[in-house]
């Protein structure tokens, strides 16, 4: 009996020794930022490269002057796919900058490239009409993500946020759209990892998933994410200093500093921390891409795959690439840059945040 015990004993012993070392490990491997997924490089980088480095149209009283050719592949966008057309539409009529209608045209073109029907009515149409009429009651988006009925509840959930967003990204500078268009990744990331709680919370009430585990927030944050943003906004030396007006936006209330952190991020009646983290982040990544003589605010897409990798990959360079994690929607898989792209060149909420003359205010 007595030896039956030491046995048990031993096991019970052994067993909560390694429970405690892998726990002390994954903390470990976790605290290195090792966990982070790097991700590969997207597989229309190159088609993105190209859609940056579109000339934009001259303006003239405040409309942006497309080409014939411009106009001729909206008008084929519209047969196929209406929704898009009415989208691009949409966001001439109510952006407060007219220089990003080229961009959304070529956005869509990406998902049509392959698309023989879409060549064939650009290569047939002779003339269009600037002021095309749309049924947007037919057809899906070009933008396979978009037409889940996952996309519509979270639309919704989004705009219920407007107002914490625009604060936060007023406080911090940066274009509201680029916030959400990180948001959207970051959420969009959870429709399968999560896709249960999504159906019993998103669904009915239209709520955000808040991450409390690793990552934090509605953005999935990591804390030592969030000292590092901390520390950059005080240090005047950083390549991520983002300027004196900004030293202060982020003072704690309290001499516990990591408590209040957290609290901050996975507040679930308050995401307004969440959306000034990630509005800092992409504003400090630009700053240290422009101090080393690389303006990427013309690249949003890398914006949001450097927030997705994180610090410690945001290497300046005169080739950026697209990408972050890689990411399953229904039967495709996308890149985190790629869905951020997706939704700011949509026109999808171009009412609630439209795009702005500047991304960036510093």
């Amino acid at each position: 009996m007595k030896k039956t015990l030491k046995i048990v004993y031993k096991v019970l012993l052994y067993g909560f020794a390694a429970a405690g070392v892998a726990i002390i490990g994954a903390w470990g491997v976790y605290q290195l930022g090792w966990t982070k997924n790097r991700g590969a490089v997207d597989n229309n980088n190159r088609y993105l490269v190209e859609i940056a480095e579109l000339k934009k149209g001259k303006v003239k009283n405040n409309d942006e002057v497309l080409t014939t050719e411009d106009l001729v592949k909206l008008t084929a966008i519209s047969k196929l796919y209406p929704k898009n057309a009415d989208l691009i539409l949409r966001s001439l009529k109510n952006s407060k900058t007219t220089d990003n209608a080229k961009q959304m045209i070529a956005a869509c073109e990406m998902y049509l490239q392959d698309n023989a029907e879409y060549k064939s009515c650009v290569e047939k149409q002779n003339l269009a009409v600037a002021d095309l009429k749309v049924d947007t009651t037919k057809g899906e988006n070009v933008i396979h993500w978009m037409n889940l009925p996952e996309w519509y509840a979270l639309k919704e959930a989004i705009i219920k946020d407007k107002a914490e967003i625009d604060s936060a990204a007023r406080v911090a500078g940066v274009e509201s759209r680029m916030i959400v268009s990180c948001l959207v990744g970051e959420q969009i990331r959870l429709f399968n990892s999560k896709r249960e709680m999504y159906k019993k919370y998103l669904g009915p009430v239209k709520v955000l998933s808040v991450q409390s585990q690793f990552s934090f927030g509605v953005n999935g944050i990591k804390d030592f994410t969030a000292v590092m943003v901390e520390n950059h906004l005080k240090n005047d030396t950083s390549a991520f200093y983002m300027g004196k007006k900004y030293e202060h936006i982020l003072d704690f209330k309290t001499e516990n500093h990591q408590e209040e952190r957290m609290n901050r991020l996975v507040d679930y009646r308050s995401h307004y921390y969440s959306y000034l983290y990630t509005a800092c982040i992409l504003h400090q990544t630009k700053m240290q891409w422009q101090r080393a003589g690389y303006d990427i605010s013309t690249r949003p897409e890398i914006l949001f795959t450097l927030f997705n990798i994180g610090f410690s990959e945001s290497h300046p360079g005169p080739n950026p690439k697209c990408g972050g994690s890689s990411i399953t929607v229904g039967d495709y898989i996308y890149t985190f840059g790629t869905i951020g792209f997706d939704f700011y060149y949509s026109g999808e909420l171009i009412e609630e945040f439209p795009y702005e003359k500047e991304r960036f205010k510093s």
